[in-house]
């Protein structure tokens, strides 16, 4: 996973950049969001890794897939088809929405639960996210039975571990030091 971030990471800023200077973040998400979506199809990926299909008929093949009749979004799918790192284009997509999520002033939040929360306590762990990091906050609610109870709050890297199973974690960590 740090791998496919580490290769995603350069690909994602230079698009940011450039659909940032051009006014074009929302095309760039919705180019990307298609590209994400064929580029998951298993059907795809073999397209992709056939060696009897040249880069301009995969490229031709996608563009078709993604509708996508921009010279830009043309230029990227070549790049990554030529660079072998058309499997990181989901990776790519994800690190473009968080720059692109931060320079409009919202987070990105995954709250997990060992149970499902009612809206006025995912609303209240949420509006202290919000307080907490001065910004508007973006929520992805999971229910995890694996936790067995509490809650995980994961904001980009930072966790925030208060389910018994992390205390349980830290426990046997400290018996075992």
């Amino acid at each position: 996973m740090a791998e496919l971030n580490t290769v995603a990471r350069p690909y994602a800023e230079a698009i940011f950049r450039l659909a940032k200077e051009q006014g074009s973040l929302a095309q760039w998400s919705e180019s990307l969001a298609r590209l994400d979506q064929v580029a998951q199809d298993q059907k795809v990926q073999d397209i992709v890794a056939d060696p009897q299909l040249s880069a301009a008929q995969v490229k031709q093949i996608l563009l078709q897939l993604v509708d996508a009749n921009d010279e830009a979004t043309a230029n990227f799918i070549t790049l990554v088809l030529e660079n072998r790192r058309f499997a990181v284009v989901p990776a790519i997509r994800e690190q473009f929405e968080s720059l692109k999520a931060a320079e409009e002033g919202r987070v990105g939040v995954t709250l997990e639960s060992a149970f499902a929360l009612t809206d006025p306590q995912a609303n209240e762990l949420l509006q202290a996210v919000a307080r907490h990091f001065h910004q508007n906050v973006t929520a992805k609610v999971v229910v995890n039975p694996d936790l067995i109870g509490g809650v995980k709050v994961t904001v980009g890297d930072l966790v925030i571990d208060a389910s018994i199973a992390g205390k349980l974690s830290e426990l046997a960590t400290s018996l075992k030091s």
